[in-house]
């Protein structure tokens, strides 16, 4: 019969002829992304952001694996910290793709305490078995020089203090240039339809070495 591919959102599963389904089942592994609203589709049609091109790439490689997107627009550090457990529990993720920080920026949090969340998260994975990527994010200018260099070496810090991979800029290459404007939806905050290949280019390299 060959092959038949059974595909709906956050679940890619290959059925090959002659091998038993449990069998199959069993070699599936879990990605699971907490990230906020640059991970949950903010304003984009369903189905069209980077996570879900990552679960198209990984089921046209037959790669085996099952993509659990945990994002919610507006999440803070400490809203992920507080659901990790449970989806940890859940769905026992061999990689844990972390996107969360912007929005403690945006708010003006406590460096200090989303640096201690993502330090919670972290080691909450990796106690689990799961293997970490950490995203690491910026932030403008106007934040003043000293806030913005200290909040980008933050996810430096904790990727070598505990051992994960690390994309330096989850948004490399959309925000530099005249032409800025063609990335980013209206609210020049959230990256467009447009965008979202480039955003799984900018995640592709680091993440293939925990697959």
């Amino acid at each position: 019969m060959g092959a038949m591919a059974l595909n709906r959102r956050h679940f890619t599963l290959t059925v090959m002829a002659g091998v038993p389904t449990a069998l199959l089942a069993s070699s599936i592994q879990r990605l699971l992304v907490l990230g906020d609203s640059l991970s949950a589709e903010y304003g984009l049609s369903r189905g069209s952001g980077w996570v879900a091109l990552l679960e198209q790439r990984l089921a046209a490689e037959n790669r085996g694996w099952q993509v659990v997107n945990a994002s919610i627009s507006g999440e803070t550090t400490a809203g992920g910290k507080s659901r990790l457990g449970a989806l940890l529990k859940a769905h026992q993720p061999a990689v844990v793709v972390i996107e969360l920080g912007g929005n403690d920026a945006l708010r003006g949090l406590s460096l200090d305490s989303t640096r201690q969340n993502l330090q919670a998260m972290i080691s909450a994975s990796q106690q689990s078995g799961a293997r970490v990527l950490l995203l690491g994010m910026q932030v403008p200018p106007n934040y003043g020089p000293d806030y913005s260099r200290q909040f980008s070496d933050m996810f430096a810090q904790l990727a070598q203090k505990n051992q994960v991979r690390r994309v330096p800029f989850f948004l490399q290459g959309l925000t530099e240039g005249a032409e800025i404007h063609q990335w980013f939806q209206a609210d020049r905050i959230h990256p467009n339809a447009q965008a979202q290949p480039r955003l799984l280019d900018n995640v592709w390299p680091e993440l293939k070495k925990l697959l």
